[in-house]
């Protein structure tokens, strides 16, 4: 090194000495005020959670087993809601309505996401606006997407009914008839909310290597026997997923019925959410109410606890 070349570094080191680390007591300080704003933000999420998600739900579950009125004070009578529960009509009919609805929901409105987001996936041109289009339902408020299904179901001037005579073809009751009323609100929850799961599905599906359809197509395999032997053993997991998210997501179905028809015909659609929903603010019976909401807590939790338990060894075999 020259002596020009290591004056010019001695200057370097007297203009910017090397500043020594700070004490351990200062670093642990200035980690703890970290950590202490870190939880203050928190604050306000867990005060919300806490006042509107966690003391609702405890509280149901204690009205559950007391007899209370608005303004009334709160008497213990153990099970004995849930005992007038059971014994009520409508209970098997809500429960019957529901699970079918589910059933019908899973048929309906699991296969048809699965088949849109394939059609998406091999479009070549005009794949942003076809997106757009399937998930647009979604981004309408339930209650006014419900509104323009009951204008479209009415059997007098709806729009369905007015194809059917333009086709010459036998109209239909649609949601006023009790042979048709569940099977029409579940075609109406199927288009309100399939976007966002065909957009699931389209993610994953992009995640497939393609390497693995070229080699299928080198093997003869056809369009049906890619979609059997690669697309479904590849997205196994987020079609379990999704399902378990419809069963739960299904089994509170409550607009749809409380907008379109309200229960009927002849609790054809009564539902176990819209007969909480009956209870608490038609009879008054909160007590009845959550009862039948700590049923479905119940039932839910299941399925709540398989799914985690079924992301947790996804996660720890990733």
């Amino acid at each position: 090194m020259t002596d020009t070349a290591r004056r010019r570094t001695v200057a370097k080191v007297a203009v910017h000495p090397v500043q020594a680390p700070p004490p351990a007591g200062d670093r642990r300080r200035r980690r703890l005020a970290d950590q202490a704003r870190a939880y203050g933000f928190l604050v306000g999420g867990l005060v919300c959670f806490a006042l509107f998600s966690w003391y609702p739900a405890i509280r149901a579950v204690v009205i559950a087993f007391q007899k209370y009125t608005p303004g009334g004070e709160p008497e213990w009578v153990g099970t004995a809601n849930f005992t007038r529960v059971f014994q009520d009509p409508e209970f098997t009919a809500a429960w019957r309505n529901t699970l079918t609805f589910t059933l019908l929901a899973l048929l309906i409105g699991f296969a048809i996401p699965f088949v849109l987001a394939l059609v998406l996936n091999e479009l070549r041109h005009a794949k942003a606006f076809f997106r757009v289009v399937v998930y647009l339902p979604v981004m309408i408020p339930p209650v006014v997407s419900a509104l323009l299904w009951k204008w479209f179901y009415d059997p007098g001037t709806g729009l369905a009914n007015e194809a059917l005579r333009f086709l010459h073809l036998p109209t239909s009751n649609w949601s006023n008839g009790a042979d048709t009323a569940l099977v029409s609100l579940v075609v109406v929850a199927t288009w309100a909310n399939m976007g966002g799961t065909v957009l699931i599905y389209l993610a994953a599906l992009q995640s497939i290597p393609g390497e693995l359809y070229e080699a299928a197509e080198l093997d003869g395999a056809n369009v049906l026997q890619r979609v059997r032997h690669v697309t479904i053993p590849q997205t196994r997991f987020v079609i379990l997923m999704l399902m378990l998210l419809q069963i739960i997501a299904t089994m509170q179905v409550f607009t749809e019925p409380f907008v379109i028809t309200g229960g009927g015909p002849e609790n054809a659609t009564v539902t176990v959410l819209y007969l909480i929903y009956k209870y608490a603010f038609l009879y008054n019976d909160f007590g009845g109410a959550c009862a039948l909401s700590v049923m479905l807590l119940v039932l839910l939790g299941a399925f709540s606890a398989v799914y985690l338990r079924l992301t947790r060894t996804e996660g720890e075999s990733a």
